[in-house]
């Protein structure tokens, strides 16, 4: 599904990924952690293109990112991402911004659109919220908007990147609840950056610790919070969950 073999990342003289080797299966959930600067963010950026990598390739459903003959809009499609500050559109509605890209990109008929837009509205609790522009929500309610929208492209992966860190503290569990239950669909490969540790715990297949533009440590999630084995994954955790 997602495959980084030997991917080298560099922002000027500054070496932002080193020698990355990292494959994500069809369907797996994997959450990066690590310390803030660590590169879990540029990471998963690479992954529909928003960062271009310089070394190496990306390999996302059959498709190396490195090779410029590489449709990009055809990557972006089928791997959708939510970002920490929403980026919904203001000038329209929630629904409008569901629908929106389902419209322009997908050609689809415009009452399956609707249809499947309030669906996805009734799924992440909003269906009322329709019609409401996005400044009248709260954050926690524009986050799960965003992921509606993400999700209304059907997309075959989706990147999450520090979704709640935005988020004032009582709203983080609604966001943390849609996301397992897309973690919990077997066909939905998802790639999270979080610090929230109870989140992976409970959702993540696998752990992948980062830091200083490294993979350091890549294990199973119990074993991971179990027995990290490297001294800087162990000191972090040990930080994090005290």
């Amino acid at each position: 599904m997602i495959e980084f073999k030997d991917v080298e990342k560099y922002y000027g003289d500054f070496h932002a990924l080193k020698n990355i080797n990292l494959k994500v299966e069809a369907g797996e959930t994997v959450v990066l952690i690590g310390p803030s600067g660590s590169g879990k963010s540029t990471l998963i950026r690479t992954v529909n293109g928003l960062e271009p990598i310089q070394e190496g390739h990306l390999i996302v459903n059959g498709f190396d990112l490195a090779d410029s003959k590489t449709d990009m809009n055809r990557i972006r499609k089928n791997v959708g991402m939510v970002f920490q500050h929403f980026n919904l559109y203001a000038n329209k509605t929630v629904l409008e911004n569901i629908m929106l890209a389902p419209r322009k990109v997908l050609k689809i008929d415009e009452a399956e659109n609707k249809r499947v837009a309030m669906a996805l509205l009734e799924r992440v609790g909003l269906a009322e919220k329709a019609d409401k522009m996005p400044s009248s929500l709260s954050g926690g309610q524009q986050q799960r908007i965003a992921i509606a929208r993400s999700l209304a492209m059907k997309p075959k992966a989706l990147l999450f990147d520090e979704p709640t860190s935005a988020l004032d503290p009582e709203m983080v569990n609604d966001v943390l609840n849609i996301m397992k239950e897309i973690a919990a669909d077997s066909d939905m490969t998802t790639l999270v950056v979080t610090h929230e540790m109870g989140f992976a715990k409970q959702v993540a297949d696998r752990v992948i610790f980062m830091a200083d533009g490294q993979i350091l440590e890549d294990a199973p999630t119990t074993e991971f919070f179990a027995h990290p084995k490297e001294p800087r994954a162990q000191k972090f955790l040990s930080q994090i969950m005290h």
